[in-house]
């Protein structure tokens, strides 16, 4: 069932979504000072592509007063937009019945936005 919601979560605007992260991340590269921010970016978009039968879980490896400082600067910069990106869409998928699945996976994708160096999709 997970492998038919991915199908088609990539056809109605998981693969945009994904490709927007992926973009954005490169060109968070580009500078010595976004690489970590861009490489969480990227990770962010190709978890992005298959969220289905994925749950969010917290990177203990991270946990360190680094990754929360990167967390506030990502939160303060970019990831409350995307955040509301996801909630927004959540709310438009959620109007049908048939976007409901949709509508949780745009949801689970949001503390995955806010904290990406604590949080991540397995």
């Amino acid at each position: 069932m997970s492998c038919l919601g991915n199908i088609l979560w990539l056809i109605f605007g998981g693969f945009i979504a994904g490709v927007g992260y992926i973009i954005g991340g490169l060109l968070l590269c580009l500078t010595i000072v976004g690489i970590p921010f861009g490489i969480q970016s990227i990770r962010l978009g190709v978890a992005t592509f298959a969220p289905f039968g994925k749950e969010v879980v917290v990177n203990r490896q991270m946990e360190s007063p680094l990754a929360l400082f990167f967390d506030v600067i990502w939160i303060v910069l970019f990831g409350w937009e995307i955040a509301l990106a996801h909630l927004t869409a959540a709310a438009i998928t959620a109007i049908t019945i048939i976007g409901i699945p949709f509508a949780v996976q745009h949801i689970k994708l949001i503390p995955v936005a806010l904290f990406p160096f604590q949080r991540e999709l397995r």
